[in-house]
């Protein structure tokens, strides 16, 4: 079935969408938050809403940036490894809490973790980050973005 192009239809939409997102990159740096661990937050909410468009796209970029294989594999799991930080594990928790919104909003335990080892910037980086991914990823699978070898 072919769908109707968003890009086509609205292009003006997307390229403010486009300039959103480059804006949301550069508060996370700004903030001071490894780019490569943005990588890993865009892939774990990717993974997360499935979006195999966006996961391909996260996984070669913190590749590219130098993270290792085995770190970007267990992304999915990182709560069950000790490849991650302290600090890590408090973004990936905030990210997941605010990607699966509709299930406990976002717990103020796990606020309070990401609060405790993350500037106000920082969380606030974070939080803009995984509202701007979830955004992509709604974009991609609506759009059926085409997942080939």
């Amino acid at each position: 079935m072919t769908r109707v192009s968003l890009v086509k239809t609205f292009p003006d939409l997307y390229k403010q969408l486009l300039s959103l997102n480059s804006e949301v990159d550069k508060s996370a740096a700004s903030a001071g938050i490894p780019d490569v661990l943005c990588d890993l937050l865009k892939l774990r909410i990717s993974q997360i809403n499935g979006c195999a468009y966006c996961v391909r796209l996260h996984t070669r970029d913190a590749l590219k940036k130098g993270e290792s294989i085995d770190k970007v594999s267990l992304v999915a799991a990182w709560q069950e490894t000790k490849y991650f930080t302290e600090k890590e594990r408090a973004a990936l928790l905030l990210a997941e809490a605010i990607t699966e919104i509709q299930n406990d909003r976002v717990p103020d335990d796990v606020y309070q973790k990401a609060a405790e080892v993350w500037s106000d910037a920082e969380v606030a980086a974070i939080e803009w980050l995984a509202i701007m991914m979830n955004t992509l990823n709604r974009f991609g699978i609506s759009s059926r973005y085409e997942v080939a070898p």
